[in-house]
């Protein structure tokens, strides 16, 4: 097998696949996020598109027909791209972007993360407000089109963007990039945080009666300098523009801290503290149309033995000033529905929430009733949904459907109808077909529990003909293999001849709490038997060939990856991707180290850390990561490489492991021809070791 982009013999009436050629592939559009108009008749997605050097996405807006009678037409285009925002009641569609602003002389920044508003009949957008910071969190008042957003801003800055301005211009002219902390955490994923930070501002468009589009925004501060309590926030605000609710970082002991739930009177900056608990956290809240709740989903904390759980809720909303600043009670809706359901959305009448919720290898859509707790699976098909939307009269929901063979898509369903099928709408690009079919596969774990996976299997896997297997796992760990993915896409292999597994094992979301407990805390032993146990009742079929297999993982998986190197020589090769190995080391150095340390106690990480076993690791092994990888940090890569290295070198310096390394990646490899480079070098290392085929160096590693 090359290491390059592989095409099919065609005909005229046979096109090549684009999953065969890695170019082809990548040059799919991809559609994400959807945004329903305030009157329901417009629907907007954005679309990721290649740039002409293929070697950036850029994400355009697409109007969508809410009846599914009109093709989508496209509403913006630049060479930076936008960011999908807000309406504002009178339908101007804002949204953030960093291209120029062609009223700003050429060599000013002012418009760098600008807020741009689309008029409603078309026309051209125009910035109408910029901080030096940028601009983010977007949301808008439905009823009164008051604007809230965070902007990043230097802590000694004041309330207007200039001394932000001036600030770091002069850290910019004295080439100083470095960052004083003061608490922790100091990075999040894939970027630092610091020197600024998120504060909250507001405005409202038609302040003068002009249209929306036509008007300027005045931003006007709301919170000063708040620290990390709104580094990663999720906003929202009453219909009325007077209050904003927003999930608050609180600093606790030990280098801890817990989501909070907030409002602040948007007119005073006033802020009242709605909940805080120690075993609890709040998170993605919702604001009721009338104002008066708040929906929510209450997580329970986790500790070594309990992974907690995600329950849905409602609160009322307090508003600063009123009974005292007292907290609210919070009340569980469907208490005993043993799911962890998503963001909640609101039936305009107040009666419901509608949710997505992982379950049993799908994330259908799920309506709650409010006052019984009832819950009706509104969606029947083998997909996941996710941002909903719901219109006006309350009779439709929208929202982007995919699976593990179709990726994201609009649909309509019906708001009340149980285990329909959707109205497929006139997305902007047609669905592309994939190079194979899927089959459920399900199993018996070793206590008895029902397991089950995805099977992705070339059309000509058959007994005459099996596919060579590859094992995948999936990362988290809290996760489910249940929905498109363009960064894991089985269908790449599967092009190239291999069937491909995506199991959930213990530790997986959807199938309830118990099948997560199994493998808390003790993730070598369910997690690793599930994983086993699927196999082997994949390698049992007559169209796989269970003597050509291997087995791959990103981040959790790759912790999984690592734990099977070193406690089975079943298969022939192994891709550990932005992988755990230590976990003594990673810890304490991750990202989030506050999170992590509630399950990894001195007992989990001594028992179940992959580098424990590497005395007995004998398969070759790609090794992968990115040194901008700030979940699973690059030092994770490192020891692995050299304890694989210390112990496998050859008297000749040659190793049966490789180690591709980016130093400019974070911990998925996004760039465009970095995630080619990545399946060449993996398709190549198991041409080499799952078929038998010459190693040959993808040409641009050479």
């Amino acid at each position: 097998m090359s290491d390059d982009s592989t095409s099919t013999a065609t005909t005229p009436d046979q096109p090549t696949s684009p999953f065969a050629d890695l170019d082809a592939f990548q040059a799919l559009p991809r559609a994400g996020g959807l945004l329903l108009s305030v009157d329901g008749t417009r629907l907007v997605t954005s679309l990721q598109t290649l740039n002409p050097e293929a070697n950036r996405f850029v994400t355009a807006l697409w109007e969508v027909d809410p009846q599914g009678s009109r093709p989508a037409r496209r509403l913006t285009r630049s060479a930076k791209g936008e960011q999908l925002g807000a309406f504002t009641p009178d339908g101007t569609l804002l949204f953030t972007s960093t291209r120029p602003d062609p009223d700003v002389p050429d060599g000013d920044d002012a418009s760098r993360g600008a807020l741009w508003a689309l008029p409603p009949g078309g026309g051209e957008a125009r910035v109408v407000a910029s901080r030096p910071g940028g601009l983010s969190g977007l949301v808008v008042a439905r009823g009164s089109g008051d604007v809230v957003v965070l902007s990043d801003t230097l802590p000694g800055s004041g309330e207007d963007g200039e001394s932000d301005a001036e600030r770091r211009k002069a850290r910019s002219d004295a080439k100083v990039t470095a960052i004083l902390h003061e608490q922790y955490p100091v990075r999040y994923w894939d970027h630092d945080l610091g020197p600024g930070g998120p504060r909250l501002l507001t405005g409202r468009l038609d302040a003068d009666g002009d249209a929306a589009a036509d008007a300027d925004l005045e931003l006007q501060q709301v919170t000063g300098h708040t620290g990390h309590a709104l580094h990663h926030t999720v906003l929202d605000v009453t219909a009325d523009g007077r209050t904003a609710v927003a999930t608050w970082e609180v600093v606790e002991g030990r280098a801890s801290a817990r989501a909070a739930l907030v409002s602040v009177d948007l007119a005073t900056g006033a802020r009242r503290t709605l909940l805080s608990h120690d075993e609890h956290e709040y998170e993605e809240p919702r604001v009721s149309p009338d104002g008066t709740q708040v929906a929510l989903q209450v997580y329970d904390r986790s500790t070594p033995d309990d992974p907690g759980a995600y329950r849905l809720g409602v609160a009322p909303l307090g508003r600063p000033g009123e009974d005292g600043d007292a907290p609210v009670e919070v009340r569980l809706v469907a208490p005993g529905w043993d799911r962890w359901s998503g963001r909640p959305t609101w039936t305009p009448d107040g009666s419901a929430l509608l949710v997505t919720a992982d379950s049993d290898g799908r994330a259908p859509v799920f309506r709650v009733e409010v006052a019984t707790g009832e819950v009706t699976q509104l969606t029947g098909d083998d997909a996941a949904y996710s941002d909903v939307c719901v219109s006006p009269d309350g009779e439709h929901v929208y929202a982007l459907r995919s699976t593990v063979a179709a990726p994201p898509a609009p649909v309509r369903v019906d708001s009340r109808t149980p285990h329909q099928h959707p109205t497929v709408l006139r997305g902007p690009v047609p669905e592309p077909v994939v190079p194979g079919r899927v089959e459920e596969v399900t199993a018996t774990a070793e206590d008895g529990t029902p397991l089950r996976a995805w099977l992705c299997l070339p059309d000509d896997a058959s007994a005459d003909a099996p596919a060579p297997l590859l094992l995948w796992i999936h990362g988290g760990p809290l996760g489910s293999w249940n929905a498109w993915s363009w960064r894991w896409n089985p269908w790449l292999a599967v092009s190239r001849g291999y069937a491909v597994l995506l199991p959930d094992p213990a530790l997986s979301t959807g199938y309830g709490k118990a099948f997560v407990q199994r493998g808390w805390g003790r993730w070598g032993d369910a997690p690793y038997t599930d994983l086993l146990a699927v196999t082997d009742v994949t390698v049992a079929r007559d169209d796989v060939d269970e003597t050509r297999t291997a087995a791959m993982g990103g981040s959790f998986g790759g912790y999984m990856a690592n734990w099977v190197g070193g406690h089975t020589d079943r298969f022939r090769a192994i891709v550990t991707h932005a992988s755990l190995w230590a976990l003594d080391q990673f810890a304490p150095t991750t990202d989030s180290a506050h999170y992590w340390s509630r399950e990894m106690s001195p007992e989990m990480t001594q028992t179940h850390s992959p580098h424990r076993s590497v005395e007995h690791w004998v398969t070759p092994t790609l090794v992968i990561h990115g040194d901008k990888d700030y979940r699973v940090p690059i030092g994770e890569a490192l020891r692995l490489w050299w304890e694989l290295a210390s112990k496998d070198t050859a008297e000749d310096g040659t190793l049966p492991h490789k180690f591709l390394y980016f130093p400019d990646e974070n911990h998925w490899v996004l760039t465009p021809n970095h995630s080619s480079l990545w399946y060449r070098t993996v398709f190549a290392f198991l041409a080499h070791h799952v078929l038998g085929e010459e190693w040959v160096t993808p040409e641009l590693l050479r």
